[in-house]
């Protein structure tokens, strides 16, 4: 049931496998047992696509309600036993997993080493997409959140500034304005991130056309985008989180905005969902630290 219910939400034999960890002929075996114990086939498999089935959307709509209630009594359980245990899987945005949450996990699994800790990375819009297809139990991004069948909960106020080398002519200002940036090269995050997101927000908000910033590459870590504005190929905007090792060391320059740009840091979970226990200790060891 797991491996059927972890194919229909993924649509996908090959991720499913993936997901759980498992060969891909092993999970297709699994789904042929349990087509065999119903009778009846559960995906159409045409032109390399997978679908469910009329029987199969039935079987994904109760196996859905069966992992929720079985979570649901686990949790319960060890509530009421004050076992605080199990496995938490948390996704978050390239930044916040390079440059926030490392210290917060660390202090986290040093007060409950019951709790098993999972953290996946992808940018904002790959982590609303695993929250919403209950691949993992809690995002957290760097992003706004559209989905409105999500709960989102602000974590904490981050700052923008601007990155440059040490030699570059903006470096020497105390302050500048979004219009300084689109004079000079751009190194932009890569389309889907939460960063280049704000960052294109920002320019139509202070009136500038977004299409005038001069991007010459994209790239899809913070730090390789640190390592060529230190070669000296370009300006990038970036959290003030993620370079505070490079401002001491003096590889990097930053330079404040003005009007300072701010971004939500949000925690993403479902709405509807059964929340655990764990989860809500982890959200409210987080917002304490």
């Amino acid at each position: 049931m797991q491996v059927f219910y972890t194919v229909a939400k993924l649509l996908s034999f090959t991720k499913a496998a993936e997901t759980l960890h498992m060969t891909q002929p092993a999970v297709t075996f699994q789904i042929r047992q349990l087509e065999e114990h119903f009778n009846t086939r559960l995906f159409d498999r045409t032109h390399n696509r997978v679908s469910l089935t009329e029987t199969g959307r039935a079987a994904y709509k109760y196996a859905e309600q069966i992992f929720e209630l079985y979570a649901e009594m686990e949790s319960s359980v060890k509530e009421v036993t004050g076992d605080l245990s199990g496995v938490l899987t948390i996704g978050a945005s390239t930044t916040i997993a390079e440059y926030v949450l490392p210290t917060i996990l660390g202090g986290f699994s040093s007060k409950y080493p019951e709790i098993n800790l999972r953290l996946n990375v992808s940018n904002t819009e790959g982590i609303v997409s695993m929250v919403e297809n209950s691949m993992i139990d809690l995002g957290v991004v760097e992003g706004p959140v559209t989905n409105k069948n999500l709960q989102v909960e602000l974590y904490k106020v981050d700052e923008l500034v601007l990155i440059c080398s040490a030699d570059h002519e903006l470096a020497q200002h105390a302050s500048i304005s979004l219009a300084d940036v689109v004079e000079f090269p751009f190194i932009s995050r890569e389309e889907g991130s939460g960063t280049r997101e704000i960052i294109l927000g920002f320019l139509e908000k202070a009136g500038l056309d977004k299409n005038n910033l001069n991007i010459t590459m994209e790239l899809g870590s913070p730090e390789s985008i640190k390592r060529a504005v230190e070669a000296g190929m370009g300006l990038s905007v970036m959290s003030l989180a993620a370079i505070e090792k490079e401002i001491a060391l003096k590889t990097l320059t930053c330079v404040s905005f003005q009007p300072q740009l701010r971004r939500d840091f949000s925690f993403v979970r479902q709405r509807q969902k059964f929340h655990m226990g764990a989860m809500e200790e982890l959200l409210s060891y987080a917002k304490g630290h």
